[in-house]
């Protein structure tokens, strides 16, 4: 076990500890990958099965006083009101295809008094500080819409300024707007009757897995190439290191330079 006491030397050791912090490191994000792919089934598997249910009314999940669980997302619902088009927000970043342009959401009053927050789609602008006065109004008159449920962003995003924000939140909404607004929103599907000018509706989220996967074994395999690594280096070093045995030294021709024909232990004057 002699060749191996370098191990206890302080730059091994240190050497050692890099090697398994990183190989931890590794462990942990490939886990954090299979999670989020298990957490990307869990919501496939959701909107599979609320967009092959029939549409409610929107009474029946978007409660006044109660709130909205991941199970709720993307439930298609139907609701009957009329448009607050003067209390419509804009929110900015929105980008599709490549271009720029922002998501119109507008109230849609209840009978009831109530309202609910009604993304009615996407609108291309090249300018960045669009107002609700420079978008498509929505139809007038009572308005009957078909959406899915969407729950609450979180998050500084969710902040309401002049009537725009980043991500769209019930909550902070109906204070700017000093309206009673049901938890949650609903991405529009279809209006009757339609608008003089269309927006560009949503489209469902991809139901695939995602890279997850892959990045998760990439992670892992990263880990265990740290540890081979390692391992390696270890053998190679108790070896001789390049090919050395026993930290043995290979020999080395002589330096020709050093070296002088000699006669009867003189120099030979004709090599000089």
């Amino acid at each position: 076990m002699r060749r191996f006491r370098f191990l206890l030397s302080r730059r091994w050791v240190l050497f050692l500890v890099a090697v398994i912090v990183l190989a931890g490191v590794a462990w942990r994000l490939g886990e954090w990958q299979f999670h989020r792919l298990e957490d990307r089934k869990d919501r496939n598997a959701i909107i599979e099965r609320n967009e092959a249910a029939p549409p409610v009314d929107v009474a029946d999940v978007m409660s006044r006083e109660g709130s909205l669980s991941a199970q709720d997302e993307w439930k298609r619902v139907t609701a009957t009101g009329t448009y607050a088009p003067d209390d419509t927000v804009v929110v900015r970043y929105r980008t599709r295809d490549g271009a720029a342009g922002v998501d119109v959401v507008v109230p849609l009053e209840l009978r009831d008094g109530s309202s609910v927050l009604v993304d009615r789609g996407w609108f291309g602008t090249d300018n960045r500080g669009a107002t609700p006065d420079d978008v498509p109004a929505p139809p007038a008159g009572e308005v009957t819409i078909e959406g899915w449920v969407r729950i609450n962003g979180t998050g500084d995003s969710t902040a309401v300024n002049e009537q725009s924000t980043r991500a769209i939140n019930s909550d902070r909404i109906a204070e700017a707007l000093g309206r009673d607004i049901r938890p949650g929103f609903i991405d529009l599907r279809s209006e009757s009757p339609a608008p003089a000018e269309p927006l560009r509706p949503l489209a469902l989220p991809e139901l695939d897995s995602g890279p997850h996967f892959f990045y998760g074994l990439q992670w892992w395999f990263f880990g265990l190439l740290a540890l081979f690594g390692f391992g390696y280096l270890v053998y190679d070093e108790a070896r001789g290191g390049r090919g050395q045995v026993r930290g043995t030294r290979r020999s080395e021709p002589p330096s020709q330079g050093a070296q002088h024909p000699t006669v009867d232990g003189q120099h030979d004057a004709s090599q000089e």
